[in-house]
């Protein structure tokens, strides 16, 4: 008989939360047991998201019976509010994956000067793992505490990785144009997600000091061996979900774009996740909605040999909830696609 394992969502009633339970709702391996939201306590998850009605009878309950009930606790919340959980969850022996900043950058210092919170459990900050599957698969194996990279993050790094770690990149300063979908900004509205504000427009926001500059910075300079900086301006499209980013990078002489091509099949061969579109196809948001999986397209302006990536991936997802429990599939030594199987939309 299979063991299921027991798994529990804090912050269930938000876009992400909401995400991660649709997902474990279809693994096979998973039984979630229990759901918080301190604003619906008592109500049922599917008076508040009807696609969960007759599929879970699930109540939102307190944070403390999702600690006491699960194996593996995801945490939905507003950055500064993980610490307190992961530090009980690590007491009692189970896991947790953060789907906020709390465990994803190395430094306080950086961490207080983007978010405005300290480290307060300093030692918890030394057994995390920034849960990039495809890059940090073997640490993730042996973790307690997960920090689920960032959505735009997700998709430069992914766009980079194979380039970074040849040292194919002639310049160490790179720019990353990345557009979401409202979802990205969360459930709370404001002026620049109101529908009027939304509906046919697009624009940039928050140009060149976005929260998720640090962690590409951090990330990016790993795989480098050596610090590279990032001009990152992300846009707001008018769709619901995905992520379209766009990445230029000044390429050393001796590579060509075949050249590149082969690094980047070669680095992703493996990997179930992503894929490296043909030579001449170009990576859209479309056909990755609702999956787990990133599309790369691979492009040269030959006029200056300039390197031009696109990286698709569904903020919910591969952004998100779906990374968080591709993570929990490599903790758990399951089957690492297990749950994450669904085919994007063909229009």
């Amino acid at each position: 008989m299979t063991i299921l394992i027991k798994a529990g969502i804090i912050g269930a009633s938000g876009y992400a939360g909401c995400e991660v339970l649709r997902i474990l709702l279809m693994h096979p391996d998973v039984d979630v047991v229990a759901v918080s939201a301190r604003s619906y306590l008592g109500k049922k998850v599917s008076d508040l998201y009807p696609s969960f009605y007759q599929r879970t009878d699930l109540v939102y309950v307190e944070d403390q019976e999702v600690i006491d009930k699960a194996d593996v606790i995801f945490a939905s919340l507003p950055n500064g509010l993980s610490e307190k959980y992961a530090k009980q969850t690590e007491a009692l022996g189970k896991k947790i994956i953060d789907l906020g900043a709390d465990f994803r950058l190395d430094s306080e210092e950086v961490y207080h000067q983007w978010y405005g919170f300290n480290y307060n459990e300093k030692a918890l900050h030394e057994r995390q793992v920034y849960g990039l599957p495809e890059v940090n698969r073997d640490k993730i194996k042996d973790a307690t505490i997960i920090g689920n990279p960032g959505c735009y993050v997700t998709s430069v790094l992914l766009g980079l990785y194979p380039l970074m770690k040849a040292k194919a990149n002639a310049s160490q300063k790179i720019i990353a144009n990345s557009a979401s979908g409202v979802t990205g900004a969360g459930k709370g509205l404001s002026d620049d997600t109101h529908f009027p504000k939304t509906n046919e427009s697009y624009h940039p926001y928050k140009v060149g000091a976005h929260r998720h500059t640090p962690e590409i910075e951090q990330e990016l300079s790993k795989m480098n061996g050596q610090d590279v900086r990032v001009t990152f301006v992300p846009h707001l499209l008018p769709v619901n979900r995905g992520i379209v980013s766009t990445i230029y990078v000044d390429l050393k002489p001796e590579f060509t774009l075949e050249d590149v091509y082969s690094i980047y099949e070669d680095a992703y061969k493996d990997e179930y996740f992503v894929h490296v579109l043909p030579l001449g196809k170009v990576a859209d948001l479309k056909f990755i909605q609702y999956t787990n999986h990133c599309h790369i397209s691979l492009h040269m302006d030959e006029r200056d040999h300039t390197l031009i990536i696109v990286s698709t991936i569904d903020n919910m997802v591969k952004g998100a909830a779906g990374q968080a429990v591709q993570n929990m599939n490599i903790m758990f030594g399951l089957d690492e696609k297990a749950g994450l199987t669904l085919v994007g939309p063909s229009f």
